[in-house]
């Protein structure tokens, strides 16, 4: 079934799925850290949970302020240009993920935005301190 893809679009498009789970671990873990702290859901309190989603935010902003592009980007772009595949010429996965992740803006836009959000994130260490389990 997947013998006509070539080996590096299929781990560009695996890439690609790992980044977008990733980006809905941030934005949704943190929504979630928020209604589950009005809610009282004790699980929001984890703290491996809450680290591990303190350590993902922060090293996003912390490349966006170097200017850097996310390693998995950089990994995703380089499998395509391996396996011989230009931005029109992507699988059906690769399209419908890059434009739900992919936006054409400056780049202060992302560094103002991911820099709001993790402070969205160390607001809600204060307000709703995690827990040791």
């Amino acid at each position: 079934m997947l013998d006509h893809i070539p080996a590096p679009a299929l781990l560009a498009d695996l890439i690609l799925v790992l980044h977008a789970l990733i980006v809905a671990f941030v934005v949704f873990g943190q929504l979630l850290v928020i209604v589950g702290g009005v809610r009282g859901w004790s699980w929001v309190r984890n703290l491996w949970f809450r680290l591990t989603h303190l350590v993902t935010i922060g090293f996003v902003v912390v490349q966006t302020w170097l200017g850097q592009l996310c390693p998995l980007t950089v990994w995703e772009q380089d499998l395509r240009r391996a396996a011989g595949q230009a931005v029109h010429d992507q699988s059906f996965v690769a399209y419908w993920l890059g434009r739900v992740l992919f936006f054409d803006l400056p780049w202060w836009v992302f560094i103002a935005v991911y820099t709001l959000f993790a402070l969205v994130v160390i607001w809600s260490w204060w307000w709703l301190p995690p827990r040791r389990v």
